[in-house]
């Protein structure tokens, strides 16, 4: 393919790095800029992400994805859904979460189950009813 071929109807260069069907291929850390933990701690899966702000009202030096986030989480919706609705790998998508969470953009509701440790003897009549069988 010649360098200087253009996408049929845009007048975009192609590039080696671009895919026709997948769009441009960027890895996730570019994405985050090096970062793979939220700044804030971990949290859930599970966690349900409530957006404080409407998409229109964020700054503007915010990623496309940080919008995008937001724009989604506008009805309370899982981490795990984010990641599969905006078609984002979970690691990005809680890094992304932590910047919003500090900047207070969303707020962060962990399931209960999350947050309480485990009851030993709850977990032990599991096993014994387990075995009973």
């Amino acid at each position: 393919m010649p360098a200087d071929a253009l996408f049929p109807g845009t007048g975009r260069v192609l590039h080696d790095w671009l895919d026709h069907d997948a769009g441009p291929v960027v890895r996730p850390y570019a994405m985050t800029q090096g970062r793979v933990a939220p700044s804030e701690g971990e949290f859930d899966l599970l966690a349900f992400v409530v957006a404080t702000m409407r998409d229109d009202s964020l700054p503007p030096s915010l990623h496309p994805e940080h919008h995008a986030i937001v724009g989604a989480a506008w009805e309370p919706t899982s981490v795990v859904e984010l990641a599969s609705k905006l078609d984002l790998s979970v690691g990005v998508v809680r890094v992304f979460l932590g910047d919003l969470r500090s900047a207070g953009l969303i707020s962060l509701y962990e399931p209960p189950a999350a947050s309480q440790p485990h009851d030993v003897d709850v977990l032990k009549a599991v096993v014994n009813g387990l075995r009973a069988l």
